[in-house]
């Protein structure tokens, strides 16, 4: 399957060869690398040819190198937010030592989906790379628009039934932390 995309910053990644689309980049930073893109997608086969869960990969790269990696397990560990993405991270958090990712890129094997993106959003990397689009996703059975509805609908009009409940403690926890003059903010 090829990239799908057709978003114009796209960068190429055809397996068979190294060539690579110039990206027009923010920031002015180094080329995205193919190979760790290859390693993404590499960790996605692997995911489907074992049987641990669907066919999506990542690696987080900083300087060069891999710090994290993942790929998805929603099946084999029972949890729906095993995505590549998120494994990832959390690896390459912990590798860190910190929550944050800057100076660091994401290489996915698909355009992360909206949770995974919400994820990486918070993690802060510098950059995300991803070769297969969400339509190629849908294509093969992981179709996420639905959740994209969803969220641009007031909350009431959600399929998912969702209702505040107030209660006169419910501010206290965000109380203590305003006034937390130790606090680390993310």
């Amino acid at each position: 399957m090829g990239t799908g995309t057709s978003n114009d910053d796209a960068v190429s990644c055809d397996t068979d060869q190294d060539t690579e689309e110039p990206m027009k980049d923010r920031d002015e930073g180094t080329a995205p690398d193919p190979q760790f893109m290859r390693e993404a997608i590499r960790l996605a086969r692997t995911s489907v040819e074992t049987g641990q869960g669907g066919p999506f990969g990542a690696v987080v790269v900083k300087d060069g190198r891999i710090i994290g990696e993942g790929s998805n397990r929603v099946t084999a560990s029972n949890d729906p937010t095993a995505h590549a993405e998120v494994l990832a991270i959390r690896a390459a958090c912990h590798s860190l030592s910190s929550f944050q990712l800057s100076g660091c890129d994401i290489y996915c094997s698909s355009e992360p989906c909206p949770m995974c993106m919400a994820a990486i959003y918070w993690a802060r990397p510098d950059r995300v790379f991803y070769a297969n689009d969400k339509h190629a996703a849908a294509l093969a059975g992981f179709d996420d628009e639905f959740i994209y509805e969803e969220l641009a609908l007031p909350i009431e009009n959600r399929k998912l039934e969702i209702q505040q409940l107030r209660v006169d403690e419910a501010g206290v926890a965000l109380a203590m932390w305003d006034e937390l003059e130790n606090r680390v903010p993310y």
